[in-house]
């Protein structure tokens, strides 16, 4: 005989969300936003609106004797046209900072991107229930963390014990802002990206500005973590700057010099760490813009090439050669006057070798097993104590 419930249903507030920047109350619930609004607001590209709504790094905090947990949710999957269904996103629940549960939402809205007609289509769905029963007894803390990939509408949170809040301040702050690759494209789970990895082995809160396509150097990136107090901040930068042919090597190296300025008028003395692209052979030489490869489409898999000239490197376009250069060139020049600026070369994450073994799917983004290498890989080059975000307080 099912067990008989007695519900509590806890209204979603910024107390309980971890990871989010802004919230916005929707017709349905509380919307998650990884930017805050004056940001969302300084930009009408519909990429950038789709990726900071999907809530990476995001999840929900709380403490309680409760043995069944209940969230409403209103996910919101993406469908590109011609391409293979795209898995569900995944929803975590971790008991003690340990995985108890998995979830999906099923139905919600629908968004079909047709990528070779630049349009995308949204039809409204219905929210689900993830349940997640037979969790232990006693007093423990709660985290349910949101898909990486899909944003979702938080419609109600029930439990069969009253909630309460964490008051933050237990760990230091990690705010990170990077790529697809940082946001967590083809990581198995919310919790398996690197950046989620790196985080619990470095044991802090992650902030996560990952962004897909979106790592472009923007000047109200630059202001949110400016604004958003953090211990330790990373930055991760160049691939989509090649990817989207957005700017010359005159351009990037003036970019970079104002968007760490403007991030170090909020964090004058915080540990600041420049990582530089992961090997990917396709723009190593070769510059973008990057373009969807459709012929490898009836493989099940959708790929990306360069179309880029090699030749016109000359003239200044971008390589991620060319960018590593440039920024290591850039932090050897600050550091001489900020001793708390470092370098990490993206290739110490994901090399050659590392290429060779654990190829990227699509050409652009590294698979499940390499988000774990790359993260474990951050947390002993950051964390450790030798590293830049070691925890010097003790």
């Amino acid at each position: 005989m099912p067990t008989k419930h007695h519900w509590t249903t806890t209204p979603i507030t910024a107390d309980i969300l971890r990871g989010a920047l802004d919230t916005e109350r929707t017709a349905n619930g509380v919307l998650p936003h990884r930017l805050p609004a004056s940001a969302r607001a300084q930009c009408t590209d519909g990429q950038l609106a789709m990726v900071e709504a999907q809530p990476s790094g995001v999840r929900l905090v709380f403490r309680t004797r409760a043995t069944a947990v209940e969230l409403d949710a209103l996910a919101t999957k993406r469908v590109y046209r011609g391409a293979p269904p795209r898995p569900d996103g995944v929803y975590e629940l971790l008991i003690d900072g340990r995985l108890a549960g998995q979830a999906s939402a099923v139905g919600g809205n629908t968004l079909t991107i047709d990528m070779t007609a630049g349009t995308a289509e949204q039809q409204p769905g219905a929210p689900d229930t993830l349940r997640f029963p037979d969790l232990p007894h006693g007093v423990k803390t709660v985290e349910i963390w949101l898909p990486h990939n899909e944003a979702t509408e938080l419609v109600a949170l029930r439990t069969d014990a009253p909630i309460e809040a964490v008051p933050p301040g237990g760990r230091r702050v990690w705010l990170h802002h990077g790529s697809s690759i940082s946001q967590g494209s083809n990581a198995a789970s919310p919790t398996t990206t690197w950046p989620a990895l790196a985080a619990s082995l470095g044991r802090v809160e992650l902030i996560n500005l990952g962004l897909g396509g979106g790592a472009l150097l923007d000047p109200f990136i630059a202001r949110a973590m400016r604004d958003t107090p953090a211990d330790v901040i990373s930055i991760k930068m160049g691939i989509n700057v090649v990817n989207a042919d957005l700017m010359r090597l005159r351009a990037f190296g003036p970019a970079v010099h104002g968007f760490l300025d403007t991030i170090r008028d909020g964090h004058p003395a915080a540990p600041l760490l420049v990582v530089s692209p992961l090997m990917c052979p396709i723009h190593e030489d070769t510059p973008g813009p990057a373009a969807p490869d459709f012929t490898t489409l009836h493989t099940g898999q959708l790929a990306f090439r360069a179309t880029g000239d090699p030749a016109e490197r000359a003239s200044g376009k971008l390589t991620l050669r060319v960018i590593r250069d440039e920024l290591a060139r850039i932090v050897t020049q600050r550091a001489t006057e900020d001793s708390n600026l470092y370098y990490l070369d993206g290739r110490d994450l994901y090399g050659a070798a590392d290429f060779d073994e654990l190829p990227l799917p699509d050409q652009l983004h590294p698979d499940a097993a390499a988000h774990r290498r790359i993260g474990k890989r951050f947390a002993t080059a950051a964390f450790t104590a030798n590293g830049p975000f070691a925890d010097r307080s003790s």
